[in-house]
Parts: structure tokens; sequence; C-alpha cells
């Protein structure tokens, strides 16, 4: 606060070196950190790179629903939209993974053979993986950020630019202060990028709270702790009351990917929980999932 009659660094320092660390716990650090830019949110990112992007064909991930930014961004810049289940490859090709809202996730080998089943030569792949820090200790032995060689070779081959999105609103619960983070598979697209971007995207308050969070392990070790437990138990209780309901999601996610098998049921879950406070979202509208509700893991005891 005693700093806010400053304009933010433009290297938007010193978060993104803290960033950089945590990504990145090794010597490989500071020099990934050159094709690592922040933003104002990932959907300042979602943009920019979109905006850059070969025209053409827009291409969702392999799941039935999921993040509709990417999707938002594309219809913005008039790209043809294919269906997840086309077989065609696309000009960009976007996967939410793991895949926000239904849980569903490709570990790095199904990732990658994703990657370039789904691109075009010389066309774009934008990887979100916001959700994916809440894996384990080990998350990023099975993400793309521990394959610098792999989208540095993958360009050079074939000319596909794999960008990997994270939105850190998520994981540090930081929503209203907007911050999340691109890592582009070179220096040149990291550069392109920035000369785009609206100079002073990422606030003062946001670099501070970035780079106290990912200095933050305490933190993380205990979300890793709680969050499989919370889930299964937020799981079992509802399962006492609701036994048919279906729940989808892998055991690390953060929240829980429900079918009531209902549309009314759906809404009406939505509008009860909503009057008591309790973090629940409609399959509806967007994902056109009418009898499903979304779920957030908390701590089994403030469950009635």
């Amino acid at each position: 606060i005693d700093r806010c009659d400053h304009y933010p660094p433009a290297n938007q320092e010193p978060g993104k070196s803290s960033l950089a660390r945590f990504i990145w716990p090794d010597d490989s650090w500071q020099a990934n950190a050159k094709s690592l830019l922040l933003g104002n949110g990932a959907s300042e990112l979602i943009d920019l790179v979109t905006r850059l992007a070969p025209r053409g064909t827009w291409k969702p991930g392999p799941f039935p629903t999921q993040y509709k930014e990417y999707e938002r961004s594309a219809i913005n810049y008039d790209y043809k939209i294919l269906p997840h289940t086309s077989p065609e490859k696309a000009n960009i090709a976007c996967i939410v993974n793991p895949c926000n809202p239904t849980g569903e996730y490709l570990s790095l080998p199904d990732l990658k053979a994703w990657v370039v089943d789904n691109a075009l030569p010389g066309g774009y792949v934008l990887v979100d993986e916001s959700m994916q820090p809440w894996h384990s200790p080990d998350f990023r032995a099975d993400s793309l950020i521990s394959q610098r060689d792999y989208v540095r070779d993958l360009y050079l081959t074939s000319g596909i630019s794999v960008f990997v999105i994270h939105s850190w609103t998520k994981l540090w619960c930081c929503c209203g202060l907007r911050l999340g983070s691109v890592i582009c598979p070179t220096v040149d697209h990291a550069q392109q990028l920035k000369r785009v971007q609206v100079p002073w995207s990422v606030n003062l308050s946001a670099l501070a709270f970035l780079d106290a969070a990912a200095n933050d392990s305490k933190f993380l070790d205990s979300t890793w702790e709680v969050t499989p437990k919370w889930r299964k138990q937020t799981i079992d209780a509802i399962k006492g009351m609701f036994p048919h309901w279906d729940f989808y999601g892998r055991d690390f996610v953060s929240w829980i990917w429900v079918d009531t098998k209902s549309e009314q049921t759906a809404q009406r879950a939505v509008r009860l929980s909503q009057l008591a406070g309790v973090p629940v979202r409609s399959g509806t509208p967007g994902y056109e999932h009418h009898t499903f509700i979304r779920v957030a893991v908390r701590d089994p005891q403030l469950l009635p």
C-alpha cells in the first residue's frame, strides 16, 4: 500500500522471478523465465495469444465441455469453431487439463499425443494447466512445464507453438487481484506478446501478492494434504443424501462435477445453495449440461 503511488515495474519483478522459481525449482528457472509473461488474469493472456495466432479453425480438447473463455475469444476473432469430436486438425487447438468443469485429466503422454493429433503444422496449441498444481507435490513431472525441450523441438520441427497458461487466481485464491501467466514456446513468442500487451496490466498489489504466494510452501503442503480428503468426505456426505447422483473428476481436483439426473433438481440445488451461502454452480448456461452442478471442495466440517 505504501508504494501504490508508483507504476508497476515494466519487467513484472520481483513477482515474475518468484513465479519462475516456483514453476522450475532448479537451475533452469532463469533461462525459462525469459519465455514467461504475466497477465491481468489468464483472460488477458488467452486474448493475446488468440489475437496473434494463425487464422482459421479453433478446436477444444477431447472433453464434452470445458472452460469457455478460450472459445469466446476465438469467436471474437472470427475463427471457425470445430466440435471436440471433429477429426480435423485446427489452427488453434485448446485443451483445459485438468478439465474445468468435468474434472477429467490427460496424463503427460496422452496430452502430448493430443497436441500432435489436433494441431495443424504452424498452428498454436493453448494448454490451460490452471488446475494442474493440485495434482500433488510432484505436479511438475506430469505437466508440460517440465517439457521445455519437447516444446521447443515441436516448434522447430513442425512449427507448432505450444503455450501453457495458468490462472493463479484459482490456486492462490486471489480472483479480485487478477493474476495469470503464459509460458511461451520461445523467447521470441514472449516478446511478440509483450509488444501488444497493455502497459502495466499487472498491478503492483498483484505482483507483491505473487511474490509472497509463490514462496509460501506451507499453503501448498496443506492444499495437497487436505483437498483429496475433503473431496472424498464431501462426496460421501452428498451421496448419503442423494445416492442416485453421479460424481465426476479426479481425486485431486478442487471441485466436484455432479450429475443430479434432473434439470429441475439441478436448478433447485443451485438456488437453495446460493441462499445458504454454499459455493455451488450450475452446469448451464455455457456448458449446456443441464442436469449437472459444480460443487467446490471445502472443509467438510462446514457441511450441514
